[in-house]
């Protein structure tokens, strides 16, 4: 018998890096009756690596409707029964709504557990504003995306999305089309090995050359009238170059040379230098 009230508790888990959990959210997994997941196969991952063997359900949008109404009657025989999504937070560009609204309807208790943020963990490393519009996945089809486009520009703010990987070029073009003059920040496998950002003016983007894969979280910045010219590069590989060349040259010519092969500012190149030489 645990001294959890029962309800509905919104669980956040990492968006990669398993430590990236808090303990609450450790302690409420833990003390579940159960746990409803998006994917059972993903979510095994995460509960094994903390020794959590609690029940699992499948939660999914092709199915949430019928498993709401055997939820409802779980949480009203007492029972504390957790949502976790495949990363994030349910319900947030992730299934969940269904059971929010059935759970509201009929007064039953439900429990926020807040932790990492796709959107709010790429907005913190971007060096854009930190007002933004959260949109998250754009529609499939190409003249609905349009549609949307066209009121999304009007927006004063920075906008957010998620992307698959595999369509990041097609996505490109159209915002190339309807969002001029921003600047763009991407990221990709984010608190992973692979960590990557990348950072370009919109208007300079020719396409990404190599076979991105997994999920982006790209972010517009608002539209920029004076926007400096900026070349679209990798910053994850720039540091790694960068670091390498350190071993063998001085600061100097480290700075010289990868300014003029990347279009980059020396200064940007030199404090990037600093910052590597410091660790």
């Amino acid at each position: 018998m645990n001294n959890f009230l029962s309800g509905l508790y919104i669980v956040s888990t990492p968006i990669g890096n398993l430590d990236d959990i808090t303990l609450r959210a450790l302690n409420v997994l833990k003390n579940s009756d159960k746990i409803l997941c998006e994917d059972t196969r993903r979510s095994i991952k995460l509960l094994n690596h903390y020794n959590i063997n609690n029940k699992l359900i499948s939660n999914h949008k092709f199915n949430e409707k019928k498993t709401a109404s055997i939820i409802l009657e779980n949480i009203k025989n007492g029972e504390v029964i957790s949502m976790i999504s495949d990363a994030g937070t349910p319900t947030i560009s992730d299934p969940g709504l269904v059971l929010i609204k059935e759970c509201i309807k009929n007064n039953l208790k439900i429990f926020p557990i807040p932790g990492v943020s796709a959107a709010t963990t790429a907005i913190s490393v971007s060096g854009l504003s930190d007002q933004y519009f959260f949109y998250g996945f754009l529609p499939k089809k190409q003249t609905a995306i349009e549609k949307e486009l066209k009121k999304l520009k009007e927006h004063k703010f920075n906008l957010v999305f998620f992307i698959p990987a595999i369509k990041i070029n097609f996505y490109m073009k159209l915002f190339k089309k309807f969002m001029k003059k921003r600047e763009v920040f991407i990221a990709r496998e984010m608190t992973k090995i692979h960590e990557t950002f990348y950072r370009f003016n919109l208007d300079k983007f020719s396409g990404f050359k190599e076979n991105l894969k997994g999920e982006l979280t790209v972010v517009l910045s608002k539209k920029i009238n004076n926007l400096p010219q900026k070349n679209f590069f990798d910053e994850t590989k720039l540091r790694k170059d960068i670091g390498a060349y350190l071993k063998r040259y001085s600061l100097k010519d480290v700075v010289k040379l990868v300014s003029e092969k990347n279009n980059l500012s020396k200064k940007k190149v030199y404090n990037i230098c600093l910052s590597i030489k410091k660790k």
